[in-house]
């Protein structure tokens, strides 16, 4: 039982994604740090008032309704995610492409008749469920 936990700890998967999450945690503080520090006093330059989104909120019916915390957070995502698509999504895109690594279309997928998974078209043997297939049929 202690092999298989060590194998299952050293699998490649578990720490790549243990290296993501501690890399991810690092970025949100630099995009927290970039929000705080620098986009939101550009805002108050060209817009004035409070230099933090976090003071602004309304009351109703006694309740204090903080949606500048939200503003920040949501600015927060808005640039995590754009830094993620164009600094690492993109260029991996673009040299897969290079390397003609691209994932399959679709087209060149069918459905397996025992189990309904999606397999490729040249397939001879499920994948998922292991059943025998019959040569695919050329499209007309």
């Amino acid at each position: 039982m202690v092999k298989e936990f060590r194998e299952f700890l050293l699998r490649g998967n578990l720490l790549d994604l243990a290296v993501a999450v501690v890399i991810g945690a690092a970025f949100t503080g630099v995009v927290n740090s970039f929000v705080n520090g620098i986009i939101t006093p550009l805002i108050k330059a060209v817009f004035g008032g409070s230099t933090q989104f976090n003071g602004l909120a309304f009351t109703v019916n006694g309740s204090k309704i903080l949606y500048g915390t939200f503003l920040n957070s949501l600015l927060t995502f808005v640039l995590v995610a754009a830094v993620i698509f164009f600094l690492v999504i993109k260029p991996v895109n673009a040299l897969m492409g290079r390397l003609g690594r691209l994932p399959d279309d679709e087209e060149k997928l069918r459905d397996c008749p025992a189990c309904l998974q999606k397999v490729p078209e040249a397939a001879t043997r499920c994948a998922y469920c292991t059943s025998t297939l019959a040569p695919a049929t050329p499209a007309t």
